[in-house]
Formats: structure tokens, sequence, C-alpha cells
């Protein structure tokens, strides 16, 4: 069967979501992507992916979404997969506080292995459980911006703000593309003819992973 080089979408944008086992980034990931969760989901084992595609400005964004483990033991292996990522949602769990508490940790990474111009998104996960609330609203939102982060609270249960804390973080980056502060060719699907890997004559954003990547990829779901 000969190559099929049609797309349906005019910019490609990796994503990755990351923050502490448990606060769930994967039930945000499928919530998002197929409108479905779990609630006996099982921690990510290295990392996955999910795609979706939505409309800003009259172009049509796909957003590629890795949702990496939060466990310690698998960040050597998740490490990589920063690199080409032009946004990241740092996720916390708003009824716990060491995983707020942890927030830092996961922007010091960001630093150390995503481009310095990511746009970043701080996202408060489970706001339906307000009655356990023990991260304060208004003291994420003010961490937020000191430290130049959009911010949410979110859902993945009831959907509350999923779209949103997506929408916005990708509606970022397309401002930012469209400001030309991220150089396209750095984000190229990698090789020497990463160029025929661009939809129509549009910029576009991507990565694709190598073989060598791939074998490290686990699927499995994650709370």
């Amino acid at each position: 069967m000969a190559d099929d080089y049609s797309y349906d979408y005019e910019y490609l944008f990796k994503i990755v979501l990351i923050g502490n086992s448990s606060v769930g980034k994967s039930n945000l990931l499928s919530r998002f992507t197929r409108d479905e969760f779990n609630l006996e989901t099982k921690a990510t084992i290295g990392v996955e992916f999910a795609t979706r595609t939505i409309e800003i400005d009259g172009k049509r964004v796909k957003a590629q979404i890795w949702d990496t483990a939060g466990q310690e033991r698998y960040r050597a292996i998740t490490s990589a997969y920063y690199r080409g990522a032009v946004g990241a949602l740092v996720v916390y769990d708003i009824s716990n506080s060491e995983s707020y508490e942890s927030v830092s940790r996961w922007l010091k990474e960001l630093k150390e292995h995503a481009d310095a111009n990511i746009v970043i998104e701080l996202v408060g996960n489970k706001s339906d459980l307000d009655h356990l609330r023990a991260v304060p609203t208004e003291e994420a939102r003010n961490f937020a911006t000191e430290n130049q982060l959009l911010f949410t609270e979110a859902s993945a249960l009831n959907t509350e703000n999923v779209d949103l804390s997506f929408h916005q973080l990708l509606k970022a980056i397309y401002d930012m593309v469209s400001k030309h502060q991220f150089d396209m060719n750095d984000y190229g699907a990698g090789g020497s003819n990463s160029n025929s890997n661009k939809p129509g004559n549009g910029p576009t954003i991507s990565l694709t992973p190598t073989p060598a990547d791939n074998n490290k990829i686990k699927n499995s779901s994650c709370c």
C-alpha cells in the first residue's frame, strides 16, 4: 500500500502530563481524548500517549499528549520524552498536599529537560473532592502566577474544566507559535526527511519516537 501523506491537522503539538503518581494524570488524558473515566485504573508504567484534534482560530491543532509515570523509579525512562514537548500540564491532587508540594520538583525537572519556551499549566485535579481539600485554590493560583504558569482546577471524574485545561494550554502554545517564539525546525519529526512529515504548507511542531523510544513505552492505564 502506498504511503498516505494526507493530514487532518495543520499543527501538531506534543504535550506532557507530569506529576506524582495517583494524582489522576491518565484519567485527565482519557477524559479529554476519549471522554472516558476508569475508577479502577493502575499506575502507568513508563509512558503512554493519546491524541485529539481541536480547532483554534480556524486552524486544526492536533495535540499529542504523553502521560508519564509519576513513580520515582521510572523517571530515568520518562525524562527522554520531554524532548520536543512544547507544553506541559503539571498535575497535583487538591486533596493531597504532598502532591502539591512536589510541584516545585516537577518544575525543576522540566527546566532541566524541556525547551526554555515550553508553556506550562498547573492543574489541581479532583476538584470533586472539595470536601477533602488540602490545597487552597488561592495558594495554588498565587504560586502559578509567581511562576508564570497557567492555572486551573479540574475533575476528570465529573469532567469539570478538563477541556478548559487542555484548550487554554494549546491556545497559549498556538499564540507563541504564531509569534515565532518556537523554532519550528527544532520540533520536526526527526531525520533528514522531516519536512515530508509536515501537513500541507502549514507549520508543525511534532515528535516521532524512534524504534528505541517505542521499546520503552509500556501501554497501561493510570489513575
